[in-house]
């Protein structure tokens, strides 16, 4: 599993013109599901969004996790992250999950971020095609692993 999270002012996921979910500040999450990505692998990545330290402190520094500042979390299926890149001139796909397998884990994440984020936890529409709108903030961006 892979995980792209961007500290956000905003952010929101439209499909087919419609908006289906919206942030205020917090986190936007591109989440790539790998084959074999299982229970142990989807609960520590829910507690590294949740608990990751992007968030500035009263002194400036990177202190504050998304639990901590009570932010908006924006988690949004991304199949491409788990590209293989490695060689050529076109993605490979081999290396990410298969639909079926990446809708479950992607939705148990979701679930378990709902539990313990009662802040509020949004999301895309997992295999749609998805317009993403964000102000990035910092720009502070990091790729996650479990």
């Amino acid at each position: 599993m892979l995980v792209l999270i961007q500290r956000v002012t905003q952010a929101s996921v439209a499909v087919d013109g419609a908006v289906v979910g919206r942030i205020g500040p917090g986190l936007l999450a591109l989440v790539g599901m790998e084959p074999g990505d299982g229970a142990a692998q989807i609960a520590r990545m829910a507690d590294r969004l949740l608990g990751y330290r992007v968030f500035a402190d009263a002194g400036g520094k990177m202190n504050l996790s998304l639990a901590d500042t009570g932010g908006g979390l924006l988690l949004v299926s991304q199949f491409t992250l788990a590209a293989d890149t490695a060689s050529g001139m076109r993605p490979g796909f081999s290396t990410a999950a298969a639909p079926a397998e990446a809708e479950r884990g992607f939705n148990q994440l979701v679930e378990i971020c709902r539990q313990k984020h009662a802040a509020g936890v949004e999301t895309g529409r997992f295999g749609a095609h998805m317009v993403v709108s964000l102000v990035n903030d910092g720009p502070v961006t990091f790729l996650l692993r479990p």
